[in-house]
C-alpha cells in the first residue's frame, strides 16, 4: 500500500511539475528587452507626401459543418459533423470571434483586410494601419513592427483592430472550447504577411498630397448606438481626414474614426464579415447604393476605418432599431440589410462633412510620442488562457504585461493611441463613484482626456497597438455583491479587463504623452 501511495504521489508530482513548466514556459517574454520611448516633433509645415494600400487577410474557408440542432454552435456531441472537403480526416475550421466559443465560419459575406496609410513630411515617416479583426496583441504588432523592412525609413509603426466580431479570431480565445486556442498559425502567418505587404506598397505609392479634415459632432449618430452599461455617456461624432494628389485633387485615401462596436450581425452569423465598417469603406470609396441606384458619389482611394471609443459598451444592440436611409425601413434584428443601413448612415455623415466643413492644408508636419508600458495582470482568468497558451500575452515582469500608450500629430489634429476599449467617460466626462462600487474612492480619471487636447481635431484609435480588453475607471469598478447601481445582476466589462488598476494607469500615461507634444 505504501508503494502504491509512493507512485500515486510521484504521479501527481510530475503533473504538477509539467503543469508549471507548460505555465512559465507560455507565461514567458516573447520580446525581451523591448521597449519604446519616442518623443520627437516637427514644427515646420512642409508639403507632406502619402501613400495608401490595402491588402485582404480573409482565410479561404475549406471545411463546412452541418448543425444539427441549428444553434449555430459546433459541437459533436450535439451530432454537429463536418464536411472534410480536402479529406485530410480533421475538421479546418476557422473560429469566428467575439460573441461565444464554437463557431466555425460557413463562408466569406466580405473580405477582411489590413489598410495602410503612410505619411512623410520630410523628416519622419509613419505608418497607420487599421486591421479587420476583434484585436491584435502587442507582441504580434512587434513582430510586424520588425518585419517591415529598414530601408522604407519608417520611423513609427501604429495598428489598429477595428474591433470587428464577424472575422476569424486573431486573440486565441474564441475556438472550439475555452482549452482550445481559435488562432490558426497558418492564417495568422498569412495576416503578418499581407500587413507587412500593405506597407511596402504604401510606402511604395507615396506622392505629394494635401490634407483635409472634417468631422461631424451633430450628435444625429448617436441614435445609431446604444450604451449598455450605466453610467450612460455615450461616444459621438465621426472624425475624417481625407488625403488628396496634391496635383489633381484625386482622392487617395480616407481615414473615418467612429465608435461603435462592430457587432451589428451580433451571435448567430457564420460567415466572415468585417461588420458595418465594410460599408462605410464600400460607400467612401464606390458611392453610396440604395439597390443598384447609386445615390451618392464616392471619394475612390482607399477609405481606412479606425474604432474609437468602444467601451462601455457602444454597440449597435439588437435592442435598438437601424433605418434604411433611403426606404425609412428600420431593422432590428441582426442581418446584413441592417449592417448596410448603419454603414450607409455613417458614410453619408461623412461624405456630408467633408463637402461642408472639411479644412484643406497644403502644408503639414508630424509629432510623434509613444512609450511602453507595464500594466498589472490582475484577471485570473486571462493567466491561465495566458498559462495554457490561449492567449500569447507574455510577462517581462512578475504578473506585469507590456504595452503601448501614444499620440500622433499631424497637422491640426491629434491622434490618441489607445490599446483597448476605454469606457467613453474616461474620455469625454462622467466618471461616477455608484453603489455597490468594489472600492471606496471618488473618481480618479478625471478631468476627462479631451479636456487636455488643444487640438481642433481629435481622432480616438481604440484598440491600438494591442488588445488589453476594458479600460474602466477604477471607482464603477464591480466584481460582486452589492451590484453598481444596486443592481440586480453583475456587470459586464471586468472579466475583459487587466485589472482595476487598468483605467488610473491608462488614464495617466494618455495625458503624459498629450502634455509632452505640447
Amino acid at each position: 500500500m505504501k508503494k502504491l501511495f509512493k507512485v500515486f504521489g510521484i504521479i501527481i508530482l510530475l503533473v504538477i511539475l509539467s503543469i508549471s513548466v507548460l505555465f512559465i514556459y507560455n507565461w514567458r517574454d516573447r520580446h525581451p528587452g523591448y521597449a519604446i520611448d519616442i518623443k520627437w516633433k516637427n514644427k515646420n509645415a512642409e508639403l507632406m507626401q502619402a501613400g495608401f494600400a490595402k491588402r485582404p487577410i480573409t482565410p479561404t474557408i475549406i471545411d463546412t459543418w452541418n448543425d444539427a440542432n441549428g444553434d449555430n454552435k459546433y459541437n459533436k456531441d450535439d451530432g454537429d459533423t463536418f464536411n472534410d472537403n480536402n479529406n485530410n480526416g480533421e475538421f479546418d475550421a476557422f473560429w469566428i470571434a467575439g460573441m461565444s466559443n464554437a463557431k466555425p465560419a460557413q463562408g466569406v459575406h466580405d473580405d477582411v483586410w489590413s489598410r495602410v496609410m503612410v505619411l512623410d513630411d520630410g523628416k519622419s515617416r509613419i505608418a497607420m494601419i487599421s486591421m479587420d479583426a476583434i484585436g491584435f496583441l502587442h507582441g504580434d504588432v512587434i513582430d510586424i513592427r520588425n518585419r517591415i523592412p529598414e530601408d522604407l525609413g519608417i520611423d513609427y509603426t501604429l495598428l489598429s483592430s477595428t474591433h470587428t466580431h464577424e472575422s476569424n479570431d486573431l486573440v486565441g480565445i474564441w475556438g472550439e472550447n475555452m482549452f482550445n486556442s481559435g488562432v490558426n498559425p497558418e492564417i495568422m502567418e498569412y495576416v503578418k504577411q499581407q500587413t507587412v505587404a500593405a506597407v511596402i506598397e504604401a510606402a511604395k505609392n507615396l506622392k505629394p498630397a494635401k490634407l483635409v479634415f472634417a468631422e461631424d459632432l451633430s450628435g444625429k449618430d448617436a441614435s445609431l448606438m446604444k450604451d449598455t452599461r450605466k453610467p450612460i455617456v455615450k461616444a459621438p461624432g465621426i472624425h475624417l481626414m481625407q488625403v488628396l494628389d496634391a496635383e489633381n485633387d484625386k482622392t487617395l485615401g480616407t481615414l473615418i474614426n467612429w465608435s461603435n462596436h462592430p457587432e451589428t450581425l451580433w451571435s448567430q452569423n457564420l460567415l466572415i464579415s468585417s461588420d458595418f465598417p465594410h460599408y462605410v469603406r464600400e460607400a467612401l470609396e464606390s458611392g453610396v447604393y440604395n439597390g443598384t441606384e447609386k445615390m451618392e458619389d464616392g471619394l475612390g482611394g482607399v477609405a481606412i476605418y479606425f474604432t474609437g471609443v468602444i467601451g462601455g459598451l457602444m454597440a449597435p444592440h439588437p435592442s435598438i432599431s437601424i433605418p434604411n436611409p433611403f426606404t425609412g425601413v428600420e431593422y432590428a434584428e441582426p442581418t446584413f440589410k441592417k449592417t448596410k443601413a448603419l454603414g450607409d448612415q455613417i458614410a453619408m455623415m461623412s461624405l456630408e462633412a467633408l463637402r461642408k466643413n472639411g479644412d484643406t492644408l497644403t502644408t503639414s508636419n508630424i509629432s510623434v510620442r509613444a512609450k511602453t508600458i507595464f500594466p498589472d495582470l490582475d484577471n485570473t482568468t486571462f493567466k491561465i488562457a495566458s498559462g495554457i497558451g490561449l492567449i500569447k500575452l507574455g510577462m517581462p515582469e512578475y504578473f506585469k504585461t507590456r504595452t503601448e500608450v501614444g499620440a500622433i500629430r499631424i497637422g491640426p489634429a491629434l491622434f490618441l493611441s489607445i490599446p483597448g476599449e476605454i469606457y467613453p467617460e474616461i474620455i469625454f466626462g462622467g466618471v461616477e463613484a455608484p453603489e455597490g462600487r468594489e472600492f471606496d474612492i471618488q473618481p480618479l480619471e478625471t478631468p476627462p482626456i479631451q479636456n487636455f487636447i488643444k487640438d481642433k481635431y481629435k481622432f480616438y484609435l481604440g484598440l491600438s497597438n494591442d488588445e488589453i480588453g476594458y479600460i474602466i475607471p477604477k471607482s464603477e469598478w464591480d466584481t460582486g455583491k452589492p451590484y453598481l447601481y444596486n443592481a440586480e445582476g453583475d456587470t459586464y466589462g471586468e472579466s475583459n479587463s487587466l485589472g482595476p488598476e487598468t483605467g488610473p494607469l491608462i488614464y495617466k500615461t494618455l495625458i503624459e504623452v498629450i502634455k509632452d507634444l505640447e
